[in-house]
C-alpha cells in the first residue's frame, strides 16, 4: 500500500488525550483555589503544576501527529506525557502530606465509586473540532462533583486517581506503539519498502532477469564499499530474505 501522509486529528479519539484535558482543567481549578501567597508566595508551584498538567495533552497530540513519519518520536513524546503526569502526581502527593490528606484505601467506598466512572467512547461527526470539544466537556462533567468538591480530601484524592489512571493509559499506549514498531517498522522502513516496490515494478517493465534462487524480479544495485565500489549487479528484490544475485 502506498505511503500516505494524512492530516487528521487522530488524538481526538484517544481516551488518554481526553483524560489529560480533564486533569489539566481540574489542576487549574485546584491551583486557583488552594495556592496562595502564604503557601506559594512566588507562584512557582502554581506555574509548575499547571504547566505539567498542560504538557500531557500537548505531548499526546504532538506524538500522535508524528505517528505517520516517526514512530520513535511518537513513543518519546508519549513517554514525556507520562513523565510530566508523574511529576504532577508528586506535587499533589506533597500537598496531601503537607495538609495531612490521607489517600483513599482501595477498598473504601469513595475509591470504588470513583473507579466505576468511565469515559464514553467519542462519536464524532463532520464537525470534529466542535464535537471533540463537546465530548471533552461531557466527560469532565462525569467527574465534576469529585474534582470540584468543596471537600479538599475528596478533590485531591480524585485528581490523584485520575492522574494514576492516565499514566496507566499512556503506559499501555507506549506498549502498543512498541509492538507495532516491532512488527511493522517505522517510517524509514516503510519508505525503504515503498522504494523497493517501485524499483521492482520498473525493473519488471524494463525486462529485468528473474532471481536464480526464488524466481522474483531482480533490481539493479550498486556496490557501495570495497574494491568494487561503484560496480553494478542484479540483486533479488526480496533481499534480505533472498540473497540471489546475477552479473549485469
Amino acid at each position: 500500500m502506498p505511503i500516505e501522509i494524512k492530516s487528521v486529528k487522530g488524538y481526538y479519539f484517544l481516551d488518554a488525550w481526553v483524560m489529560s484535558h480533564i486533569i489539566h482543567q481540574a489542576t487549574i481549578s485546584f491551583c486557583q483555589r488552594y495556592l496562595n501567597k502564604s503557601n506559594d508566595p512566588g507562584g512557582r508551584l502554581y506555574d509548575q503544576m499547571v504547566m505539567a498538567a498542560r504538557s500531557a495533552p500537548a505531548n499526546i497530540a504532538e506524538g500522535s501527529s508524528r505517528r505517520q513519519t516517526s514512530s520513535e518520536t511518537e513513543m518519546r513524546l508519549t513517554d514525556v506525557a507520562r513523565a510530566t503526569l508523574s511529576e504532577l502526581l508528586s506535587d499533589f502527593m506533597a500537598f496531601s502530606l503537607t495538609y495531612n490528606i490521607e489517600p483513599w484505601a482501595k477498598d473504601s467506598e469513595n475509591y470504588q465509586n470513583f473507579r466505576n466512572i468511565q469515559l464514553d467512547r467519542p462519536n464524532y461527526g463532520a464537525d470534529i473540532e466542535r464535537d471533540a470539544w463537546l465530548h471533552v466537556q461531557a466527560q469532565r462533567q462525569k467527574f465534576a462533583n469529585w474534582v470540584e468538591s468543596d471537600d479538599l480530601a475528596v478533590r485531591v484524592n480524585s485528581i490523584k486517581q485520575l492522574i494514576n489512571r492516565n499514566i496507566v493509559m499512556l503506559q499501555k499506549m507506549i506498549e502498543r506503539q512498541l509492538d507495532e514498531f516491532k512488527h511493522e517498522g517505522g517510517f524509514t522502513e516503510q519508505l525503504g519498502k515503498e522504494r523497493i516496490a517501485t524499483q521492482t515494478i520498473q525493473a519488471a517493465e524494463q525486462g529485468a532477469p528473474s532471481c536464480p534462487i526464488c524466481g522474483k524480479t531482480m533490481i539493479r544495485r550498486t556496490i557501495k564499499r570495497g574494491a568494487k565500489a561503484g560496480h553494478q549487479f542484479w540483486g533479488c528484490s526480496a533481499y534480505p530474505q533472498c540473497q540471489g544475485t546475477r552479473h549485469t
